[in-house]
């Protein structure tokens, strides 16, 4: 099986909802399995520490997750245009990955939530971009040819699907931003799928 790391940070729930549509879409491709990771949260005054374990959700990402997958679904809420600090601060701290090479060849794409319309959702999932592209990853968008990239009236992008959060967090994931979410999945598991199948580059 081709093992693709949904690696996510959530604060109010939006993202984790967004990961596991991306799963879906990842598990409809053959041989190519999901694996959902998260990161804990930083304190504002000094480093946190987190139990190992997360009470709920998904486990805590680690670097053999990184080093042990094919593939790579990045997401993240936004913060001023940016990514949120958690997933920054697990990034930043992979230089053995980068370092070694351990991502460099695998495919990526990245998503975000945000609560409003225009609140940096395009310049979050390029924020996103930036740390993987030094790594040697292959970034993979939703091209125009998903007809709810015409339809959504809310979030998606052609950078990477996107979800519109509301100003409380609380509006549910749409349709067509779910279905966004399914087909950026896809098209990563076809792209992993293709680059394993020796008509591309090999990972070890």
């Amino acid at each position: 099986m081709l093992d693709i790391l949904v690696l996510y940070y959530s604060r109010h729930g939006n993202v984790a909802q967004m990961a596991h549509h991306v799963a879906h879409g990842i598990e409809q491709v053959a041989e190519c399995q999901a694996r959902l990771r998260t990161v804990p949260a930083v304190s504002e005054v000094c480093e946190a520490v987190e139990e190992p374990i997360p009470g709920s959700g998904a486990p805590y990402a680690t670097h053999q997750d990184l080093k042990e997958c094919r593939a790579l679904a990045l997401g993240s809420p936004t913060r001023f245009g940016n990514m949120a600090a958690p997933l920054k601060y697990f990034l930043d701290g992979t230089s053995d990955l980068w370092i070694s090479g351990a991502l460099s060849g695998k495919p990526a794409a990245v998503f975000t939530s945000t609560a409003s319309l225009h609140g940096g959702q395009e310049s979050t999932l390029l924020s996103m971009m930036l740390p993987l592209l030094h790594h040697g990853m292959l970034l993979v968008g939703l091209p125009y040819q998903e007809p709810a990239l015409f339809s959504t009236t809310s979030g998606g992008t052609p950078y990477g699907a996107s979800h519109v959060a509301g100003v409380d967090n609380d509006r549910a994931v749409t349709e067509e931003e779910k279905r966004l979410c399914i087909a950026l999945g896809l098209r990563l598991a076809k792209v992993t799928q293709a680059l394993n199948s020796g008509r591309g580059m090999q990972q070890d």
